[in-house]
């Protein structure tokens, strides 16, 4: 599943690693790295990733822009 979440983890607003951002979400960095390498992942992952960016989870995994 494409997504928005590489993006925004290295925008100048969050400028994280995989790995800060794995411990933000209390997941592995091996999640985040499937996460954007386009693996699915539940819908309550993507609930969390949205809640962290402050973003509607649309507008990072349904977007007609992603990728």
């Amino acid at each position: 599943m494409r997504n928005n979440v590489k993006f925004l983890r290295r925008s100048k607003e969050f400028d994280m690693t995989q790995d800060q951002l794995a411990e933000a979400l209390d997941v592995s960095r091996s999640t985040i790295f499937h996460l954007e390498n386009g693996r699915d992942v539940s819908g309550a992952l993507m609930l969390r990733v949205a809640k962290f960016f402050n973003k509607d989870p649309r507008e990072i995994f349904f977007d007609d822009n992603v990728g």
